[in-house]
């Protein structure tokens, strides 16, 4: 005989994982991303910049910056518990786009985090998602003292296609980038559900 009130645990639900990467150019703010909105610490694989690297590396606008990633930023962030996403932000320079292609893998979206003062430099990584067929927002990481311009100047001069959502975000900010993440999801599952070889 049972006494009291029966408690009923509520099953465990093996939650859903999905990858989800973070690219753009040098120094967009995408390892300030990642590690603004992960829940465990996150993984970096930052070298500081030396002075062999000058010549190719452009730090127009981001001269303060002293470090760059020279593989990957891997981050987790738990969105419900029954929806988990692994972040992959890619190394910015061109000497390290031969790792895109093995981040790219198995990726249910992007997000293309792109600056206003180095806008040109968001071409690249617009370019490999939509040859490629991946899902991508962009996020215009909005820095202190950078230019504001209206969100549709921003899309004219990216050339985006119309079903692609560009939001403004502060890369800094944990909730400004989850805002941004789940826009990416939604994105990727309704283009999913038009074309299911979108997500294969």
């Amino acid at each position: 005989m049972a006494f009291g009130r029966s408690s009923r645990t509520k099953p465990y639900v093996e939650p859903v994982t999905l990858k989800i990467l973070v690219a753009g150019g040098f120094g967009v703010g995408k390892t300030t991303l990642v590690g603004a909105v992960s829940e465990i610490r996150p993984l970096r694989t930052e070298e500081i910049l030396s002075e062999a690297g000058r010549p190719v590396d452009d730090l127009h606008g981001v001269e303060a910056k002293t470090t760059t990633t020279v593989a990957m930023d891997f981050g987790r962030i738990t969105l419900r518990e029954d929806l988990v996403l692994y972040l992959f932000g890619t190394p910015g320079q061109d000497r390290f786009w031969f790792l895109w292609d093995e981040l790219a893998q198995g990726a249910l979206g992007a997000i293309v985090l792109a600056d206003t003062r180095r806008l040109e430099d968001s071409f690249a990584a617009i370019d490999y998602f939509e040859q490629r067929g991946i899902p991508f927002t962009v996020a215009v990481n909005c820095f202190e003292g950078a230019r504001r311009f209206p969100a549709e100047s921003v899309r004219g001069a990216l050339d985006l296609d119309p079903e692609v959502e560009l939001l403004m975000c502060d890369a800094r900010d944990r909730e400004s980038v989850k805002n941004v993440l789940v826009a990416v999801v939604q994105h990727a599952l309704v283009l999913a559900d038009r074309d299911p070889a979108v997500t294969t």
